[in-house]
């Protein structure tokens, strides 16, 4: 019998490139409004940038909040601000781009789902993204929410899986994790022992070796799915 169920956000419970794009253009016109010696930088500057800093601190991948302040503060330093204006405009255009990276269209058919699912199981995020569900109203429906920033080691590593276990004080057997990535998501639960569900909403083609214990195209199936198996 399944006790807990933890999802995965970005691409799961919304459609995340369009709020990463209205983020990266947010951020550029901020920077062109308060720091314009970095506005007309070459965003290729910038991946330098966040490579040369994954590579002499690899922890920083799973904290990408942390990484693009950095970035940021490293960029306007090069461009000739002094230390405490990059690290000021740094915090300032990193909310900027926060503010963006939270203008997500939930699916319709998340709250709904979420509302039937929380009378039965306890619910739970694992993500590596660094949206904040307080932000976008949907906290209430779990009980933890579980972030690669904090726990500073991500998916697909089962670390963060075990943790949910943890918190939720829930065996393995009894707990399932729904995401639409095959590696991060699916690989990442099954190597924790968690079963799976894969969110296939453009029907693709599992390319996977161990395949997901079940498949939706839409987050209103879940609880079909979650009944058959009792």
């Amino acid at each position: 019998m399944i006790k807990l169920i933890t999802f995965d956000l970005d691409d799961t419970l919304w459609d995340n490139a369009p709020a990463i794009a209205g983020a990266e253009t947010l951020l550029r016109d901020w920077l062109i409004e308060h720091a314009p010696r970095l506005g007309p930088v070459p965003v290729e500057h910038l991946w330098e940038i966040r490579t040369r800093l994954i590579n002499a601190e690899p922890g920083l991948k799973h904290r990408i909040s942390a990484l693009r302040r950095k970035v940021l503060f490293h960029a306007l330093r090069d461009v000739g601000y002094d230390e405490d204006q990059a690290l000021d405009l740094a915090e300032r255009s990193f909310e900027a781009f926060l503010h963006g990276r939270h203008q997500v269209q939930v699916f319709p058919e998340v709250q709904p789902t979420l509302e039937i699912l929380a009378k039965t199981y306890a619910l739970g995020v694992i993500t590596n993204g660094n949206a904040d569900v307080r932000r976008l109203g949907l906290a209430d429906y779990f009980r933890f929410v579980l972030c690669a920033e904090d726990l500073g080691i991500g998916k697909p590593d089962p670390a963060p899986f075990r943790e949910a276990l943890r918190r939720a004080n829930c065996e393995a057997d009894h707990a399932v994790h729904i995401g639409d990535h095959p590696e991060d998501d699916i690989g990442g639960a099954q190597r924790a022992g968690l079963k799976t569900i894969w969110f296939n909403p453009q029907g693709k083609v599992w390319e996977a070796t161990h395949r997901p214990d079940a498949e939706i195209h839409n987050l209103s199936q879940l609880p079909e799915v979650l009944a058959r198996w009792g």
